[in-house]
């Protein structure tokens, strides 16, 4: 039995160094990262949460500059109801200068986001998660204290088009977990920029 559980322990550490990251039902580990508002920020932090939107962002990609908006909206709509959204950038700035913290300062301020807009400068937490797209979401639930993965991969079915939406993943998923029911579609491909690594 110990044999089993070493075994399991070791296979869970080759996972996340590398890459592989987490799946639907896997508990998710908290993180402490500096805010654009220059403090730190963890999950701890919200302590009557009911859960999170994690969405590892960026400043420079396409992909993200054409969901900032439906982020935003996401945060003002589910927020509310206990599931804010948290924004993590992962890339490493001498790859692309256009993602440093001090952009990040800037873009938030631009686009009046409503969210903390997390720098993960060791790139620590999206190697962990299993990160890699920007943008990349993973919807966690507390559960007894623990921070469950309920929801991998895209915000929605169209990044190109908000108003031809077909399919809301991450709203549907959170609907679901509102009425008690477990979630219809648990992972989704993340449709967006490769996430850009230090060397």
């Amino acid at each position: 039995m110990k044999k089993l559980m070493l075994s399991a322990v070791m296979m869970a550490l080759t996972m996340t160094i590398f890459g592989q990251g987490y799946k639907p039902g896997d508990e998710a580990i908290d993180f402490r990262l500096k805010n654009v508002d220059d403090k730190m920020v963890s999950l701890a932090d919200f302590p009557d949460a009911k859960g999170f939107i994690v969405i590892f962002s960026t400043n420079h990609c396409p992909y993200v500059v054409a969901y900032e908006d439906r982020m935003i909206e996401l945060d003002k709509t589910f927020k509310p109801k206990g599931y804010p959204v948290i924004a993590i950038n992962p890339n490493d700035p001498k790859a692309f200068p256009e993602d440093s913290f001090d952009n990040m300062k800037i873009r938030a301020k631009e686009k009046g986001f409503t969210f903390p807009y997390l720098f993960d400068e060791t790139q620590e937490i999206a190697k962990t998660y299993g990160a890699t797209r920007t943008p990349h979401v993973f919807l966690l639930k507390k559960e007894g204290g623990k921070y469950i993965v309920k929801y991998i991969g895209a915000i929605d079915d169209n990044y190109q088009d908000a108003s031809a939406v077909k399919e809301k993943y991450v709203a549907n998923a959170i609907a679901d977990l509102e009425a008690g029911r477990p979630v219809k579609v648990q992972e989704t491909k993340a449709i967006g920029c490769s996430i850009k690594w230090k060397k």
